[in-house]
């Protein structure tokens, strides 16, 4: 069945929307509640096989959606992905800027290669492609950047490269929101949310995982669609 989204029919009629890491999780969720409101949406990722499949599920609800690939630490590679959704689409209202990874890992342990792939995915990564949409089209038609990061305000023990990424992340946004209005810059937080992102982190993080939930008031993990609506 389509989505069913708490905001009114139609919110995103006529808005082309840009998701990274839009073949799984948290990123294919909010596409799903995009195209259900009205929009069109450019899913951007690494790999064509998840982008496609979340394609076919968005044109089986009777949306748009568009697959472009790319690898967003790559500057060459995100200038041209940007060109090409507004060859697409002609337009590119908002972004979503969700792809990110990383592994578990205490500080100690982490080598130069681990870190900087990290905060290339999760910094670097963000803010080049927020910088094209800006600079390619939002500059003057105006738009929206919705920059999805982590709570990382009490550290991330175990993700430290994550942590410090997202931290920069989010003064990415302070500064972006400040420097380019009046288009619209916010970041989005999530806790622990049950995603397929889960399972990038292999089987021995499985009884961490587990044991999440009793650490939060909720008793339980947050939905890919209650992160997806806040986006």
């Amino acid at each position: 069945m389509p989505y069913q989204s708490i905001f009114r029919p139609g919110l995103f009629a006529g808005q082309t929307i840009l998701v990274t890491g839009g073949g799984s999780g948290i990123g294919r969720c909010t596409a799903h509640e995009l195209v259900a409101l009205g929009a069109s949406v450019a899913l951007v990722g690494r790999k064509i096989e998840k982008l496609e499949a979340v394609a076919r599920e968005i044109a089986e609800a009777g949306g748009r959606a568009t697959c472009h690939v790319c690898d967003i630490r790559e500057e060459d590679t995100v200038k041209q992905t940007v060109t090409d959704v507004l060859a697409a689409h002609g337009r590119i209202d908002g972004l979503v800027n969700n792809a990110g990874g990383q592994f578990p890992a205490p500080l100690k342990d982490i080598s130069a290669k681990g870190w900087d792939a990290v905060v290339r995915t999760n910094l670097t990564g963000g803010f080049l492609m927020a910088r094209e949409c800006y600079t390619q089209w939002m500059q003057a038609h105006g738009g929206a950047v919705v920059n999805v990061i982590a709570d990382m305000w009490l550290g991330m023990p175990g993700m430290g490269h994550s942590g410090a990424a997202r931290a920069g992340m989010l003064n990415v946004t302070e500064t972006a929101a400040l420097e380019w209005g009046p288009v619209r810059c916010n970041a989005v937080a999530p806790g622990w949310i049950a995603s397929s992102g889960m399972d990038a982190y292999g089987p021995g993080m499985a009884p961490m995982i587990r044991m999440l939930k009793d650490n939060l008031p909720a008793k339980r993990l947050g939905l890919e669609a209650e992160v997806s609506s806040v986006i």
